[in-house]
């Protein structure tokens, strides 16, 4: 028994649920996002709510269940709602300007990084005196704006002594004690 993909998914006012060959259409006022789906699985609408139902009791079947049904909810609040990542960039030096959807990152490098940001997503940079530079990316697919936020994570990694590097806002670290001197 699945107990995320017998949860059944509420549609807000302005969002719709199509099914085409492999894939589920979800389109909304923020976007329409295309999510594969395999073919055996079926998806019943009565009015506002969409269920998600599996063809068999095989092993397969029951794995992918609560998988198809929380991308297609995670595509459902994409298109309504949207989704927002914030990462701030903690270092002496660092900063963070963006044009368009160009990032330019100082990160400490003898250069600075130029990172192109997908045009699905928004990008915006905050530069705040006595506070760490944010980036800011915003959209509707959950999945591409973990990814590019994972990707920006990579091009400085936090270090554990001093905690500098590119991070979640909020993120704690888990921080390592330095050397200490002798006598």
């Amino acid at each position: 028994m699945s107990r995320i993909g017998n949860k059944i998914i509420k549609l807000p006012a302005g969002v719709t649920v199509s099914r085409g060959d492999n894939n589920v259409v979800v389109k909304g006022p923020k976007g329409e996002i295309s999510q594969y789906v395999d073919p055996a699985f079926t998806f019943e609408q009565e009015g506002d709510e969409v269920k998600v139902l599996r063809p068999t009791e095989q092993k397969r079947h029951k794995a992918l269940h609560g998988l198809y049904r929380s991308l297609v909810n995670n595509a459902v609040v994409g298109v309504s709602e949207g989704y927002k990542k914030e990462l701030e960039l903690v270092g002496v030096g660092y900063k963070a300007t963006n044009q368009g959807n160009v990032l330019d990152l100082s990160l400490g490098y003898s250069h600075n990084v130029i990172f192109v940001v997908p045009e699905e997503l928004k990008v915006a940079t905050e530069m705040v005196k006595g506070q760490n530079p944010k980036v800011i990316l915003e959209g509707s697919d959950k999945q591409l704006i973990g990814l590019v936020a994972a990707k920006l994570r990579e091009l400085r990694k936090i270090e554990p002594y001093k905690g500098k590097g590119v991070r979640f806002v909020g993120e704690q670290i888990r921080r390592k004690a330095g050397k200490t001197a002798a006598k």
